[in-house]
């Protein structure tokens, strides 16, 4: 009978242990996976914040072609652009039709 009053204990709390183990595992699991995911989102947002940011504006990418690339670029107008296809190894030109809205 003093076995059982002593051993009783010792296994109830061992199946404490196992259990509170076993949850603390799956709510570790859990944190993980949920600590990923907003890191993927985290990332998606700074690249779409960095496109807003960046192409908020024609000015502003206007500003940026002086800042980076000097006078490398020219602005065109849609009226003096053409389209080049290469069929049968020869060249064709068409301009490019300006659609009024």
């Amino acid at each position: 009978m003093k076995k059982i009053i002593f051993f009783g204990p010792i296994i109830f709390l061992m199946l404490a242990t196992t259990l509170t183990k076993n949850s603390t595992k799956k709510l570790d699991k859990e944190i993980f996976q949920l600590k990923e995911n907003i890191r993927i989102l985290e990332d998606r947002y700074e690249l779409t914040l960095l496109d807003y940011s960046i192409l908020t504006s024609p000015k502003k990418l206007m500003d940026y072609q002086k800042f980076y690339f000097e006078d490398k670029f020219v602005q065109k107008k849609l009226e003096n652009l053409n389209t080049i296809e290469i069929l049968n190894e020869k060249l064709k030109i068409d301009k490019m039709v300006k659609i009024d809205e």
